[in-house]
């Protein structure tokens, strides 16, 4: 085995000054998905379960985040992997026809469980660390562990379809959720409670969704440095006595007069790249 770097100066390089000794989340693994969730059930409010049920029509206006809870267990006899559970809470904003005129906006949870298995390396220490007080002794932090932790990056969903199907047509098996079972801090985004069980209509949606899922653990990491970040630009003081001089700073939105075109988004070329025949 060769010899380890040790934190210090690097001798002989031109670009890095020293090696410096850091602790930081290192990643061990990694995953993109890119999901299509079909028939998806929207539990709706109250107001909005009364209207969708006189509806003729549904469409998905909007789809957002509203939380999400990955969960991280051991596989058994697989030294070094891990599952990582994550459930997905969306907001479902639909547009809802009940006759003629303008539709009427309602909202709704819609949820996705996924699980993904990925390797996060062993380790069983355990840490304790203090915080300094001044002229005290110091506070000692609560115990924790270098197991590894789950991280998910996701963006808002694209709506893809939305339909209403009257259940009074066909069979339907239980509720797939308990919304006793919905967290609190899930609930209090909507501005209405949310039920199920006594409705005439259900909406179900389809969601396209992108994910990216990593296994994490806080390590020490000696990485190559230039040297300290030093703020080379001075600050700017925002003041009442002149308001036009911090007005005269701002920069003129070009971009918001004149939008982009099709050629200056990445990637439009290949989406629609058979150009559509004009109609007579």
């Amino acid at each position: 085995m060769g010899e380890r770097l040790r934190p210090g100066p690097i001798q002989g390089s031109p670009c890095f000054k020293e090696a410096v000794c850091i602790q930081t989340d290192k990643v061990y693994d990694s995953c993109r998905e890119k999901d299509c969730l079909e028939d998806l059930r929207v539990f709706l409010t109250r107001r909005g379960q009364e209207i969708v049920d006189r509806a003729i029509n549904v469409k998905c206006r909007k789809s957002e985040v509203i939380w999400v809870f990955p969960d991280v267990e051991a596989v058994p006899f697989n030294r070094g992997f891990y599952t990582v559970s994550v459930k997905f809470f969306f907001r479902i904003t639909l547009d809802v026809f009940t006759g003629i005129g303008r539709p009427t906006e309602v909202e709704g949870l819609a949820t996705f469980d996924k699980t993904v298995i990925l390797f996060g390396s062993e380790g069983n220490a355990k840490i304790f660390e203090s915080k300094y007080k001044e002229d005290a002794f110091d506070p000692q932090l609560w115990q924790k562990t270098n197991m590894p932790k789950s991280k998910v990056e996701v963006v808002d969903p694209i709506c893809l379809a939305a339909k209403l199907v009257d259940i009074t047509d066909r069979l339907f098996e239980t509720d797939e959720i308990d919304l006793a079972g919905v967290p609190e801090s899930v609930c209090n985004c909507f501005d209405d409670e949310l039920v199920a069980g006594a409705e005439r209509k259900r909406v179900f949606v389809s969601l396209g969704l992108f994910t990216i899922i990593k296994i994490e653990r806080n390590v020490q990491l000696l990485i190559p440095a230039y040297d300290f970040c030093i703020p080379e630009n001075e600050c700017i003081a925002a003041t009442e006595d002149n308001p036009c001089e911090l007005f005269e700073r701002i920069r003129f939105p070009v971009d918001e007069f004149f939008p982009p075109q099709k050629f200056e988004f990445e990637g439009a070329e290949d989406v629609f790249n058979e150009r559509r025949p004009c109609s007579d």
